[in-house]
């Protein structure tokens, strides 16, 4: 199947799985056994989070900037949207100790990025270069009849009533000094679970008719968190709030596969997977934090409304308070409190 007279791919959360991400690629035709990129016209698109939690985060960096050259000159694409842990890579090296202004307890970059899975290797490696393409990336995109974004979440809205003014707001953050506003963007990324539960459907189809597109293509929520089964068992994306969502998280940093998802999807038996039962509570390790470092420690709405974040299991939403460690500001049912646990 195409999207816009082009194969379309999207790849979900790295996390510094260098090796697995060229294993994946490979086997989909998109790169060769040089890791050069062999897919032609087609359009490749990663959803975020290619740090932290691995071995190799800007090596999973230096490789998409490298293949978003070398398939520019093939006539295709490949293109990468922010993901919450470029935010927590990017605040850790621009602000790094500096404390939060915050009613909630000592909170800073540095903080987060230690508890969620931060790897030195990665920050001593960060250049100019890194900094000025991740600052660039757009954190939302419609392709042909999807809405691409890394988290499961609405606070997108909150920077904007479009996709232009969304991406725009946010890379004008990201090109400020002002830690608090920042801090915000890492905040409110970490939510998720937005699109489960009874009202998910619902959540969905309104976004996607302010956003646009007709299907809602997401990572940041392991897969295996949501079915609860574990992370070795996922072979492929999960779709459910009445298939207007497709996670594509398949948990590599726990153990489950790196998922290069063509779309739009049609898997054979599909209607097995849209019938599987959402997880209410977390499974044992699951989405960012599971087997990696405390959850995800993100700033939870400092006196502020809280974000969404993700129904509960339910499917009322959570509220928030102030950032638990990135997942850890998400429903505490996300993985990353099963990471702690485990």
């Amino acid at each position: 199947m195409q999207e816009d007279g082009l194969s379309t791919y999207v790849v979900g959360d790295v996390h510094g799985h260098l090796d697995e991400l060229l294993a994946a690629l490979a086997d989909t035709g998109l790169v060769d056994a040089d890791g050069s990129w062999a897919g032609g016209d087609a359009q490749l698109w990663f959803l975020g989070d290619f740090v932290d939690r691995g071995p190799d985060g800007i090596g999973v960096i230096n490789l998409v900037m490298r293949l978003h050259k070398e398939a520019a000159e093939a006539g295709g694409q490949v293109q990468a949207l922010l993901g919450n842990h470029e935010i927590l890579l990017l605040g850790m090296h621009r602000f790094g100790d500096t404390e939060v202004p915050s009613d909630f307890g000592p909170r800073s970059f540095a903080r987060s990025w230690e508890m969620n899975g931060g790897q030195e290797t990665d920050q001593e490696a960060v250049t100019d270069e890194h900094v000025e393409w991740l600052t660039s990336r757009p954190a939302l995109a419609v392709v042909g009849r999807h809405l691409l974004m890394h988290s499961d979440t609405i606070e997108y809205l909150v920077w904007g009533a479009d996709l232009e003014e969304i991406n725009e707001g946010i890379t004008e953050v990201l090109s400020s000094d002002d830690l608090v506003e920042w801090w915000e963007v890492w905040r409110r990324l970490t939510t998720r679970h937005a699109f489960r539960g009874p009202q998910g459907a619902g959540v969905a189809r309104q976004l996607l008719q302010v956003l646009g597109g007709e299907q809602v293509v997401h990572g940041h929520s392991v897969i295996a968190d949501q079915l609860g089964i574990p992370p070795n068992m996922v072979d492929g994306p999960h779709e459910y709030a009445d298939g207007l969502a497709l996670g594509v998280d398949g948990g590599v940093f726990v153990g489950g596969p790196c998922l290069v998802v063509r779309l739009p999807w049609q898997a054979a038996d599909a209607e097995a997977t849209e019938s599987e039962p959402e997880a209410e509570s977390e499974p044992e390790a699951e989405s960012e934090p599971e087997a990696e470092p405390e959850p995800e420690a993100e700033p939870k709405p400092e006196g502020e409304p809280k974000p969404e974040g993700e129904p509960k299991p339910e499917g009322e939403p959570k509220p928030e308070d102030e950032p638990k460690p990135e997942d850890e500001s998400e429903d505490e049912s996300e993985s990353d409190e099963e990471e702690n646990a485990s």
